[in-house]
């Protein structure tokens, strides 16, 4: 990461399930643009609560997933508690109740149980996730599949699993959080090489709350730096993004609109009783807590 030419430390607590052996990987990174992007989150956050609102709200994520996939749950998921789930993952909640319509739920459980067979050996983290992308299309209108799997990972195990969606990097589209905080000067003229696998993502992941600890940030760490690329992400929807990102991210009033819908934090509308999850026929499926009022 250059700041200048300095590079930041990295703080990650390093133990074997998250070490992977491989060759060397340098990520060229952008310190001034990434401090530009830590002071726009805490001015945008502060009229909402400040930073540690979102931060929470990104923590209950984190539990929902885990009490829904964690600890061997997987194998007895049933549907109502996926669909809770899917109403947080932005990409997906459009598209999956079609894909349940049709397919049916079972397959669905059989990929999630398949992805998270293993799941402390991130050395197979790459390969269990294309193996759960092969059980959808291989085409444009599946694309969510990605994202709902890699959201399952780092949101049931967030100490270990980086976030790997899309909007954090992909390779195909040369977009992402990765290229808006790449250093150089002039990013629309650069294509980068870097491979969108677990091995980029883990070390982007360590850059980023490297970067966290020399600005003072100690506390919940792994939310915080999900927090900060919905924040640059967010910002490049808002100033460069195309119709079709402002058509699925309309709304611009709300500084944190767009960190907050890419991140799903706008999931659940309880003033409404139900979440942003469309099933078949396009209705909407109502989680339980928010029909029991609480």
């Amino acid at each position: 990461m250059k700041q200048g030419l300095a590079k930041f430390g990295l703080s990650r607590r390093a133990s074997p399930e998250t070490l992977v052996q491989a060759p060397a990987l340098s990520l060229e990174l952008s310190g001034p643009r990434l401090a530009r992007a830590l002071e726009e989150l805490s001015a945008a956050c502060e009229p909402q609560g400040g930073v540690e609102r979102f931060v929470r709200a990104l923590t209950l994520k984190a539990e929902l997933f885990e009490e829904t996939f964690g600890n061997g749950r997987v194998e007895n998921l049933d549907q109502d508690s996926f669909n809770n789930v899917c109403a947080f993952v932005a990409p997906a909640r459009r598209r999956v109740g079609t894909w349940l319509a049709e397919h049916g739920f079972d397959a669905m459980r059989t990929a999630c149980v398949e992805l998270l067979h293993g799941w402390s050996d991130v050395t197979s983290a790459d390969a269990r996730l294309d193996a759960f992308r092969a059980n959808f299309p291989d085409d444009r209108a599946h694309r969510w599949t990605r994202d709902l799997g890699a959201e399952i990972l780092h949101f049931t195990a967030p100490e270990i699993y980086p976030l790997a969606t899309r909007w954090m990097w992909d390779r195909n589209a040369n977009t992402g959080v990765l290229r808006e905080i790449w250093y150089a000067a002039d990013l629309d003229s650069i294509t980068l090489g870097v491979p969108d696998d677990f091995r980029t993502f883990h070390l982007l992941r360590h850059e980023l709350e490297g970067f966290l600890s020399e600005n003072g940030v100690f506390r919940d760490v792994a939310m915080m730096t999900d927090l900060l690329c919905g924040q640059i992400y967010g910002d490049y929807v808002r100033g460069q993004g195309s119709a079709y990102l402002r058509a699925d991210f309309s709304s611009p009033e709300d500084p944190m609109f767009y960190a907050r819908r890419m991140l799903g934090l706008d999931g659940a509308d309880s003033s409404h009783r139900r979440s942003r999850l469309k099933l078949a026929g396009g209705t909407r499926h109502e989680i339980a807590w928010i029909s029991g009022g609480q």
